[in-house]
């Protein structure tokens, strides 16, 4: 058996899938990386698949498919995967060098231990064009490091910090079990991604090192404002899907103080985005959208919507007329520039 399953999902990625390949290969064959052809078919990806995966045939492996979107990509990773651990990388991000081995070595060292680790955490690095200061999402004073623990054992996550798919590494069997399935032909699913496993962790470990190198800068990113208002049933589509699983799992959630916390103010968030996004775009029947989204909040659980509408951000987006989406635009903007998600 494989240590660590990747999945790289590439759709069209020929620009720049090399350079992310070519940064996990340092792994060796404890490795498997799976390249994911999501039905390329306006350049060599596939091409270039097949290349790593001839010339690399213990570590690379080429998976061609029908387009499904990126969601449907992870899910193709997962099924194929078998590491015993399992991380997804983007096809124009990269990892660096040094934190990898780390976490090879460390994953080496919890595999052989008494405790079943679940889900590893480590920093991602923002690689914004243009920037020369670099932003590093850490866990420092959230979270225990060099000891494995479990969510009670967690601090209070603050805003903006929150344990992306950048961040994580997952038992593979774990996201089995859980039987984790990403909607098709959907962006932003990287949010459910990081979610609904999460009452299924049980026990987590830190490794403090700078590993995931997170690419910010292309004009038809999905991350890009512009390209997000003009998916924003995606974004909206996601955001509810999150509402059903925190909410018809709430019971079950609400037993671990902690994670319910974490679960809630992460939903925030997506909520507060998906709003913000809306009142963006200037459109009146996102506006309406906007209004619908946090109607069926209402409606699937009152307790949680009046706590999110009493928060800063709720308010700040709720505010009604003109004068209230200029101030929720205007939080918004700040957000970004403190926290950089887009």
């Amino acid at each position: 058996m494989k240590l660590l399953s990747i999945a790289i999902p590439c759709y069209n990625s020929e620009g720049y899938m090399r350079n992310c390949i070519e940064s996990l290969l340092i792994g060796g064959e404890d490795v498997e990386i799976l390249v994911v052809d999501d039905g390329s078919t306006k350049d060599r990806t596939a091409e270039i698949a097949d290349e790593y995966a001839a010339k690399y045939p213990a570590i690379v492996k080429a998976i061609h498919k029908e387009n499904g979107g990126h969601g449907s990509a992870v899910n193709t990773g997962i099924d194929n995967a078998t590491g015993l651990y399992f991380k997804v990388v983007d096809s124009d991000d990269w990892v660096k060098k040094e934190a990898y081995l780390q976490i090879l070595d460390k994953l080496r060292e919890l595999a052989g231990g008494n405790q079943v680790l679940d889900m590893l955490v480590s920093n991602y690095v923002y690689e914004k064009e243009g920037e020369k200061h670099k932003k590093v999402i850490h866990y420092h004073h959230i979270l225990p490091t060099d000891t494995i623990f479990t969510w009670k054992d967690c601090n209070h996550f603050t805003k903006g910090h929150y344990i992306l798919m950048h961040s994580v590494i997952f038992r593979t069997k774990l996201l089995k079990d859980c039987h984790l399935r990403l909607p098709e032909h959907t962006f932003y699913v990287d949010n459910l991604y990081v979610f609904e496993p999460l009452p299924f962790v049980k026990n987590m470990y830190y490794l403090d090192v700078n590993f995931y190198r997170y690419y910010i800068g292309r004009v038809d990113q999905s991350v890009n404002e512009q390209v997000m208002i003009g998916r924003i049933d995606q974004q909206l589509l996601v955001n509810r899907l999150m509402i059903d699983y925190l909410t018809e799992n709430k019971g079950e959630v609400m037993k671990n103080k902690r994670l319910y916390q974490y679960m809630r103010n992460y939903l925030e968030i997506i909520m507060t985005i998906s709003s913000a996004l809306a009142l963006r775009s200037g459109s009146e029947e996102n506006l309406e959208k906007k209004q619908k989204l946090w109607q069926y909040l209402k409606e699937k659980d009152r307790t949680l919507y009046y706590w999110m509408r009493r928060g800063i951000m709720g308010e700040a987006m709720n505010l009604p007329g003109k004068l209230g989406r200029s101030i929720a635009v205007e939080s918004y903007k700040v957000c970004q520039k403190i926290f950089k998600f887009n």
